[in-house]
């Protein structure tokens, strides 16, 4: 028994042997294949990473021709790692590909410049709003061209020019002296790898405009009316009136005449870059001259009577300016030379008080002596419009043309000014119930809220407005405005 199960044991081997052994085969070698990510995303395994690159920059032909480049690259974040596996199946390039086109944006080569805003180290709240935003252009000179277009921009061609050549005219008398033109911003650059859908400048006058503008640049268009000026169309569409003439060239100063129909572009600037300007600058600059108060107290207080007219001085004036985008920062003045002392304006003022509020039982009379009634408050045929008509006061004749008109009482000058029937005329509220009213002045001695005196000159006899002659036409109103009675019933 025991030598026939040996022999069992011994047949099965050998079968196990024969069914196993010479039915092996030795493990197939790895496949090295590449797994294809897009921002960490798996978007399939190809057989060769050259492919697809190939593959990417063949079908770029559409942005090739848009910037005028050579190659098209992929996506950022495409990221392409070697896999090696036993597993022998493989995506093909244009599947991935059109994985690729639908989840991320294809790139070309160019440059990015990053534009760091700065802010006063002491300004806590300026750092924490400090921004950056990045320019994308395909060749390092069209940026350098935009920011050199901005300079001319606010500093002025010429005026660049000169300090750029070290050209400028010395300064012998007065004049400007530019001695630093910068960016103040800090920009930085680095060749990368640019998404097609991001905003790509080719062109230095597009990017000078971005760069003047921001991102509106439409504006508006303004037709010219009679009677503007650079400055009320700036004023009246809320820009300056230097940004107007930087959106219209064919002006050269703010004092350019405009005539009406005229079309003028309004945009307002947005600069994206600060462009600072140092300049040396020596100019005569008139100085104000200064009032000199005397007193009268012969004359009443609110009377001031000029006795000396000013005269503005002259003085030659030299300073440091800054300006920042073409507007003055800081001013740092240097000298001051006096050229010409100015001339003091000097005004006499009145000191004596005079109440404003007239007696109600003491009325003095507004003419010189020698006076003649030539109409009084009575109803009569006018010698003006030929109609029957009250008139409401009394014509006083016979003092002469250019005689003095009195106040008749104390009072404030309510008006004092021209009427198409009174001519000139003053009236005056004596703040008791009554108004006095003079008319046909031929000069007017006094001046809205002035107090006056009874027996104060107030204007001249003339024959302004609706008159035939020489005379005072006088009225007294009680109660209101042009409520009128007998002046005769005062006296």
């Amino acid at each position: 028994m025991k030598k026939f199960s040996i022999g069992i044991m011994l047949a099965i081997t050998i079968a196990l042997v024969c069914v196993l052994g010479f039915g092996y085969k030795s493990s197939p070698e790895p496949n090295n294949y590449y797994e294809v990510y897009l921002n960490d995303e798996s978007l399939g395994t190809i057989k060769s990473k050259d492919e697809l690159e190939d593959y990417i920059d063949e079908n770029g032909s559409y942005y090739k021709k848009k910037f005028d480049v050579d190659k098209v690259y992929s996506p950022k974040g495409l990221q392409i790692k070697k896999l090696t596996t036993y597993n022998g199946e493989v995506d093909s390039v244009s599947s991935v590909y059109r994985k690729i086109a639908k989840k991320g944006k294809f790139t070309i080569r160019g440059y990015e410049f990053v534009i760091k805003k700065q802010a006063d180290e002491k300004d806590t709240e300026a750092k924490e709003k400090l921004t950056t935003q990045s320019v994308y252009v395909l060749d390092k000179n069209v940026f350098k061209k935009a920011v050199e277009a901005l300079i001319k921009t606010f500093v002025g061609e010429d005026k660049y020019k000169a300090y750029i050549e070290d050209s400028q005219v010395k300064i012998e008398t007065t004049g400007e002296e530019i001695q630093n033109v910068y960016v103040n911003e800090d920009i930085t650059v680095k060749e990368t790898n640019i998404p097609v859908d991001e905003t790509i400048y080719t062109d230095y006058n597009t990017l000078a405009n971005y760069l003047l503008y921001g991102k509106n640049q439409t504006g508006t268009e303004y037709t010219v009316q009679a009677g503007d000026t650079i400055e009320n169309v700036a004023f009246n569409n809320k820009i300056s009136p230097e940004e107007v003439l930087i959106s219209n060239t064919s002006l050269t100063s703010t004092t350019n005449l405009l005539y009406p129909g005229q079309k003028l572009k309004i945009i307002e600037t947005n600069p994206q870059i600060s462009v600072v300007e140092e300049s040396y600058v020596v100019e005569d600059i008139e100085s104000q001259f200064p009032t000199e108060e005397r007193y009268d107290s012969n004359a009443a207080i609110g009377v001031d009577k000029v006795i000396q007219n000013g005269e503005n001085g002259l003085e030659r004036v030299s300073q440091r300016v800054k300006k920042v985008n073409g507007i003055i920062n800081y001013v740092d003045p240097e000298s001051k030379t006096v050229l010409k002392a100015p001339i003091s304006k000097i005004v006499l003022k009145g000191t004596k008080y005079i109440p404003d509020v007239g007696s109600t039982t003491s009325w003095g009379w507004p003419t010189d002596s020698g006076w003649t009634l030539s109409s009084g408050y009575v109803w009569r045929t006018s010698p003006i419009t030929g109609r029957r008509e009250l008139h409401g006061g009394l014509d006083i004749s016979g003092t002469g043309y250019g005689s003095n008109i009195y106040a008749s009482n104390n009072g404030r000058v309510k008006e004092a000014g021209y009427h198409y029937s009174y001519g000139n005329h003053v009236i005056i509220d004596h703040n008791n119930g009554y108004l006095t009213l003079y008319a046909h002045m031929s000069k007017i001695n006094v001046k809205v809220g002035q107090v006056v005196a009874r027996g104060d000159v107030i204007g001249f006899v003339g024959m302004t407005g609706a008159a035939t002659g020489p005379h005072l036409h006088y009225e007294i109103w009680k109660g209101c405005d042009y409520c009128r009675i007998n002046p005769m019933s005062m006296y």
